[in-house]
C-alpha cells in the first residue's frame, strides 16, 4: 500500500514516489547480530519486500545483540522468529523466508529475485560466496558490514562503478588465524551501529540518493567512538570483477579458504580437562596452575584467577611457566587455549591440559556467577 510505505518512512519518499520504491526488493543474508538491526529499519522504512537467508535456531545466549529475537522465541527458527518480529512492526511487509544455508548450490537462484543484497554473515567462506555471487548475478550491490570485538566495517561492494570484497582481500585469511566472534567476543551493542549503517547504504541504493559507499570501506572504532574511511580502488587483475575474469561460476568457498572436508574439532586429540575436574581439583588445593589465553579487556570482564598471557603473547613470555608443574590452560570457549596447548607441547610442556569450553563452560555448570560476554 503506498500511502502506508510513505507514511512509515516519515517523508523518506516525496509524494508520489513512495510507489515507485515499494517494488524494490531486498535479500538479507543472516538474521543474526547485524541482520536483525538491519531487518528492522528497513521494514520500518516501508522495504516492500524483504528475503530473509539463515538457518539457525534462536539462543538465548542470542539475545544479548541480535534484538530481532526474544525470550518467547527460544528454539525457533530465526526466520521464523525474525518474521514474527517484522510483522508486528510492519504488517505490509511481504517478508520471503529463506530457511537454508547459503551455498554455492543455492546462491544464484535466491539472488536473482533481489535487487539489493547486504552481507551480514560472521565467516569468510560465505562472504566471498555472497562477494561473487552479487558479481555474477548482474553486479548486485552488497551492502556489506562486518564486525569484531570492539570494531566494525561497512561498504558497499559488488557493483560495476566500484571494488568488490575480492579486490579488497584477495585471499582468505589462514585457517584459524582470526577467531571467529564466538571465540573472540563483539560488544553486543556493535552489531545494531553496523546493522543501522547497512540499513542506510540499501535504502540510499534503493532510493538512488547520496553517497553510497561504493568504492570506501567505513572503519568503526567503538571504545574511541571513531569513524574513518579509506578510498578502495577496483582492481583491474581481479578475478571476479576485473577486466578478465577468470571466476565464471561460484567455487567451493570451503576449499577456497582452506577449509577442506570435515574438520576436526579445535582440539581433537589434545589432553584436557573437564570444568568440573578442575573445580574440584581448584578446591582441594591441588598444585595446578591457571594459564588464561584470552585478551585483557576479556580478563577484565571476568576471570577464574588465572595467569594471563594472551595467546599472541604467549611465544615470547613462555619463560613465566614452569614447566615441571601441571597447567591447565582456557580461553573463552577452548579454542584460542587448543592452540595454547599445542604449542606447549611443542616447546617440551608435558604435562598441560586444554579447559574443555573454556569459561563459557565454567559460567554454565560451575558457577553462574561468572559473566558471559
Amino acid at each position: 500500500m503506498p500511502g502506508r510505505l510513505g507514511h512509515l518512512c516519515h517523508g523518506l519518499f516525496q509524494p508520489g514516489e513512495a510507489g515507485r520504491h515499494a517494488g524494490h526488493d531486498r535479500l538479507g543474508v543472516g538474521t543474526g547480530g547485524l541482520g536483525a538491526p538491519l531487518a528492522l529499519y528497513l521494514a520500518a522504512a516501508g522495504v516492500g519486500t524483504l528475503g530473509l537467508v539463515d538457518f539457525d535456531t534462536v539462543d538465548a545466549s542470542n539475545l544479548q545483540r541480535q534484538i530481532i529475537h526474544s525470550t518467547a522465541t527460544v528454539g525457533k527458527l530465526k526466520v521464523d522468529s525474525a518474521e514474527l518480529m517484522l510483522k508486528g512492526l510492519n504488517p505490509y511487509l511481504n517478508v520471503v523466508k529463506h530457511n537454508t544455508m547459503l551455498t554455492s548450490a543455492n546462491a544464484l537462484e535466491i539472488f536473482k529475485d533481489y535487487d539489493v543484497i547486504a552481507d551480514g554473515t560472521d565467516n569468510f567462506q560465505t562472504r566471498y560466496l555472497v562477494n561473487d555471487a552479487c558479481v555474477l548475478s548482474g553486479h548486485k550491490p552488497n551492502a556489506y558490514g562486518s564486525i569484531f570485538r570492539f570494531e566494525g566495517q561497512a561498504s558497499v561492494f559488488a557493483t560495476k562503478q566500484g571494488p568488490c570484497y575480492r579486490c579488497l582481500y584477495p585471499e582468505p585469511p589462514p585457517p584459524g588465524l582470526v577467531p571467529s566472534c564466538a571465540e573472540g567476543g563483539v560488544l553486543g551493542i556493535l552489531p545494531g551501529l553496523l546493522g543501522v549503517i547497512q540499513a542506510t547504504e540499501v535504502i540510499k541504493l534503493i532510493l538512488g540518493v547520496g553517497e553510497p559507499l561504493i568504492g570506501r570501506l567505513l572503519l568503526v572504532d567503538a571504545l574511541g567512538m571513531n569513524f574513518r574511511t579509506l578510498k578502495l580502488r577496483k582492481n583491474p587483475e581481479c578475478p571476479v570483477c576485473g577486466t578478465h575474469p577468470t571466476v565464471t561460476k561460484l567455487i567451493d568457498y570451503n576449499e577456497f579458504c582452506g577449509i577442506r572436508g570435515e574438520e576436526k574439532p579445535v582440539g581433537a586429540g589434545l589432553p584436557e580437562i573437564q570444568v568440573e575436574e578442575l573445580k574440584r581439583r581448584l578446591d582441594a588445593k591441588e598444585d595446578l596452575f591457571v594459564l588464561d589465553v584470552r585478551e585483557p579487556h576479556e580478563y577484565q570482564i571476568c576471570n577464574i584467577g588465572g595467569h594471563l598471557i594472551p595467546l599472541n603473547d604467549l611465544a615470547n613470555r613462555v619463560h613465566e611457566l614452569d614447566s615441571s608443574r601441571e597447567i591447565v590452560v582456557h580461553c573463552k570457549m577452548g579454542g584460542r587455549s587448543a592452540k595454547a596447548v599445542a604449542f606447549l607441547q611443542q616447546s617440551g610442556f608435558t604435562k598441560v591440559h586444554n579447559l574443555a569450553g573454556g569459561i563459557t563452560a565454567w559460567s554454565d555448570r560451575v558457577d553462574p556467577k561468572v559473566p558471559k560476554y
